[in-house]
């Protein structure tokens, strides 16, 4: 399990590409394209497949679809990627898709956020616990929020079984404050937010960053990674500017476009992946759609450059 836990949290410290889930005209999972996406995030280096994560609209796949897309996802990356399988809702269906992804060959388990609107921090904190005891894998703790306490982190971070900690909220005096309380735990630190606030993290002591922008343009998340490793932050932010509009557009309707603007941008690219499925905002405005295209064709135009 050691060996696991460092080749787990070395991966944590790279790139954790969210795939989107390709559906069918009639609403199904389509698992050809998704093995297709798969191979080519593979062949990126992408370091980490967080399989059927937020980004793969977690919330709204069936128990059978988020099994079918982890394992699609594991047997696609063939061992050329590290695979999180993305697990959650109740405590019991968490460990049961936890199960089922470890004997389909998942190198890590993603616990989302417990999301029950009657949750108590602790207790949620106590969800991550239970799932890091069952998995005999490692866990990734997907912490969306800034309501734990700075011990309740610190009881994540120490468990031995949890590789890192996805830090999702903009809370950057808590991330701070929660680094520093856990100088003597192995756990990894992770931008939670994407490439646009990584720079703020890294300053903070996080390392690496999770990405929904790499199933569009793998090699822009790999520059702006560099970029960070190497401390070169102005580099980082030349890289992240063009495509902050990209996030800011993922950001409108309370998040609910953040799936739709990754999607739309791939059909912009030849490659057609289906709408975004109910609650989510099933598809773009007009104007939205032409801030999307003129953003997608500057990014690949320097990408041409190059």
């Amino acid at each position: 399990m050691i060996d696991k836990l460092q080749t787990v949290r070395k991966a944590l410290t790279g790139i954790s590409g969210v795939p989107v889930t390709p559906y069918k005209g009639d609403g199904s999972v389509d698992t050809g394209k998704l093995e297709t996406l798969i191979k080519g995030l593979a062949r990126a280096k992408v370091h980490n497949l967080m399989a059927a994560g937020n980004t793969g609209e977690f919330f709204t796949l069936t128990m059978d679809e988020v099994r079918e897309v982890h394992a699609v996802t594991i047997e696609a990356a063939a061992g050329n990627a590290l695979v999180s399988a993305a697990v959650g809702r109740s405590l019991t269906e968490a460990k049961a898709l936890a199960r089922d992804a470890i004997a389909a060959g998942a190198d890590a388990i993603m616990g989302h956020h417990p999301m029950d609107p009657f949750a108590g921090p602790s207790y949620q904190a106590g969800y991550f616990l239970e799932l890091a005891d069952f998995s005999t894998v490692p866990v990734i703790a997907y912490v969306r929020n800034d309501s734990f306490s700075v011990a309740d982190f610190r009881r994540l971070a120490l468990h031995p079984n949890i590789a890192g900690i996805k830090f999702a909220s903009s809370n950057l005096m808590l991330l701070a404050e929660v680094i520093r309380a856990t100088a003597d735990a192995p756990a990894i630190w992770v931008c939670g937010l994407a490439e646009g606030w990584a720079p703020a993290f890294y300053a903070m002591g996080a390392r690496g960053f999770t990405s929904g922008l790499v199933n569009v343009f793998p090699d822009r998340s790999h520059a702006i990674h560099k970029a960070l490793e190497n401390g070169n932050y102005p580099a980082a932010r030349a890289l992240i500017d063009p495509i902050a509009g990209f996030e800011a557009l993922r950001t409108k309707y309370n998040n609910g476009a953040n799936v739709t603007v990754v999607k739309e941008a791939l059909g912009m690219l030849g490659n057609d992946v289906g709408p975004v499925r109910v609650p989510g905002v099933v598809a773009l405005n007009d104007e939205e759609r032409t801030t999307l295209r003129a953003i997608v064709e500057r990014v690949k135009d320097e990408a041409l450059a190059a």
